[in-house]
């Protein structure tokens, strides 16, 4: 198939998870037979992340290494990824090893056999969550309140796992967290958004950057802002006038 994927995957302080993640990938993607590049964002790393994403860079010759010299957050890591692929399709991991790429063949056929020329994207949808009874609770409530607000008609929103057009998604708005609305703002664009269940593994190795209470309190400012962004969009609906033949 000549389309070609390029896999976006952020890490920041994820030094042990970059190993069996991006091999992983890897070999996920081999065996589709398709074009395809990784590339990986070390977003201004405190420990070994960057050193070892350039070791395997020269194993795994996919892998392409682009690295932050500031702290820049997620949403920034992905742009930083997406703005330098080559590929037309972009699929997304979380950098902390809990997607699981093997999901990744699940979605390129659902998003490129689908008879909706309007799909522009697939979200993956943890039903499994494999996290603290904590994180699940806060997950849950997060998204059903997100989901009765913005009516993007996707239960997971959160979910790393995505795949998408690189050019629906340059025109996209971008801010700080916009990862995290993803759906909904390809929905504000006209498009449509279907999601595909995917498995999650626990995390292994590192930690969360974020507690539920800071991924609330940023979650209801970044909620209003998306709800603005909604409401002031509009599409109109052209009608080119056609010249008489004579």
């Amino acid at each position: 198939m000549s389309i070609k994927m390029s896999v976006v995957i952020p890490f920041h302080n994820e030094s042990k998870n970059i190993t069996p993640l991006i091999t992983k990938t890897d070999e996920v993607l081999k065996n589709m037979q398709i074009s395809y590049e990784i590339i990986s964002i070390d977003d201004a790393s405190s420990d070994d992340t960057y050193k070892i994403l350039k070791e395997l860079s020269n194993k795994i010759k996919p892998l392409r290494v682009l690295h932050h010299e500031n702290n820049c957050g997620q949403s920034t890591s992905v742009v930083t990824g997406i703005r330098n692929a080559k590929g037309e399709l972009i699929a997304t991991l979380d950098g902390d090893g809990q997607n699981n790429p093997k999901d990744i063949p699940d979605l390129f056929k659902a998003l490129v056999e689908s008879d909706d020329p309007n799909l522009k994207m697939i979200a993956g949808y943890r039903k499994k969550r494999k996290d603290t009874i904590f994180k699940r609770w806060g997950s849950k409530f997060a998204n059903a309140v997100r989901s009765r607000l913005l009516k993007d008609s996707t239960p997971d929103t959160g979910c790393g796992l995505k795949l998408f057009y690189r050019e629906t998604f340059l025109k996209l708005p971008y801010f700080d967290h916009m990862h995290r609305f993803l759906p909904a703002l390809v929905q504000r664009e006209g498009y449509s958004v279907i999601s595909v269940e995917v498995s999650h593994f626990p995390r292994v190795h590192g930690k969360s950057h974020y507690n539920n209470l800071q991924r609330l309190w940023v979650g209801i400012i970044d909620l209003m802002g998306v709800m603005w962004l909604i409401r002031r969009s509009f599409k109109p609906q052209i009608i080119e006038h056609k010249k008489d033949d004579n």
